[in-house]
């Protein structure tokens, strides 16, 4: 049986749907095929996203940003997770094989102002945030 197809949409694909990917990928185990991308990728993958997820035992420093149009019409894509609101306003209506598109906007910690303690708590307060939304999806799916 094949495995089904999450992906994972935000705008500039190096925070949230990072650390989106990184967990389903760790709590989902083998269920799914776990990909990330972004309507306006970054050049990296944020460092305190790389760090926050690493205080809570998932590596992401092999992911890279990567375009939407990367995966567009070339995997059926079953769960399209957005997790911005610019991604869910600006991406492609239809993917091949989407039975389901999940919108869970969580505030963006790479554009908050503040002090870098003030930042990397946002951080840790929006990994936390995207983990327990992915373990109450992954517990109902």
């Amino acid at each position: 049986m094949t495995k089904p197809n999450v992906l994972v949409l935000c705008t500039g694909n190096s925070c949230r749907s990072q650390m989106a990917e990184g967990y389903l990928r760790h709590l989902a185990g083998e269920r799914f095929n776990v990909f990330s991308a972004g309507m306006e990728p970054q050049d990296a993958v944020h460092p305190l996203a790389v760090k926050v997820m690493q205080e809570d035992g998932v590596d992401i420093t092999g992911q890279q940003p990567k375009n939407v149009k990367e995966f567009l019409g070339r995997i059926p894509v079953r769960y399209l997770i957005v997790v911005c609101h610019g991604a869910s306003q600006n991406c492609p209506r239809i993917f091949p094989g989407m039975s389901e598109k999940l919108d869970w906007p969580f505030e963006d910690p790479a554009a908050f102002l503040g002090s870098a303690t003030e930042t990397l708590e946002k951080f840790r307060t929006v990994r936390d945030e995207i983990k327990a939304k992915i373990q109450s999806w992954l517990e109902a799916a």
